[in-house]
């Protein structure tokens, strides 16, 4: 019966053992994870746009002055993104001495960053202010951009003192224009 029982007691004691190395590794994974923005820092520096986490950048879906806002959420890998960029961009242009802004928000991941979306931006040579949004609590941001939006790309958001409108969908030149519009007068 002692036996038995040191042996129970051993058990228990080797399984508690491996159950607190589990929680260990667990709890050092969540402690990576929460050192990680210092380890994105590095990657910032190194990147050619600013990267914000949301709180970072929520202050740019709100500004309280007379310029027109225009962002536009989109990615490299993002077909639809892609078509219409031209037209945000010639928007950009033609209606900057209007006060318009274009801010162009990339949604590509850190490991596109260098690889991706700075040789696009180059390439294009996409004159809009071009941001980072680095943040992976994606269910908590979007209903603050947006309670109508459900995640999709592209996406944009115009605003400006006392109008805001949001489109998850892409735009001709046309259809950019015309939703624009309003907020001009």
């Amino acid at each position: 019966m002692r036996l038995i029982l040191s042996l129970l007691v051993v058990l228990l004691t080797i399984s508690c053992k491996q159950t607190n190395s589990k929680e260990v590794a667990v709890d050092t994974q969540n402690s990576k994870q929460t050192t990680e923005p210092s380890s994105v820092s590095e990657t910032e520096e190194a990147v050619k746009f600013p990267v914000y986490d949301f709180a970072e950048f929520e202050p740019l879906l709100h500004k309280d002055d007379e310029t027109v806002h225009i962002i536009n959420f989109w990615a490299t890998w993002c077909k639809p993104c892609i078509a219409e960029l031209p037209y945000f961009e010639r928007i950009n242009s033609e209606m900057k001495d209007q006060n318009v802004s274009v801010t162009l928000v990339s949604l590509d991941m850190p490991s596109m960053w260098k690889s991706r979306l700075e040789p696009f931006v180059e390439k294009k040579q996409l004159q809009s202010e071009v941001v980072i949004l680095d943040d992976p609590k994606q269910n908590d941001w979007i209903p603050k951009v947006s309670e109508d939006w459900q995640g999709g790309i592209p996406a944009t958001l115009i605003y400006t003192k006392g109008k805001r409108a949001f489109f998850e969908r892409g735009f001709t030149y046309e259809e950019l224009l015309n939703e624009i519009q309003p907020f001009l007068q």
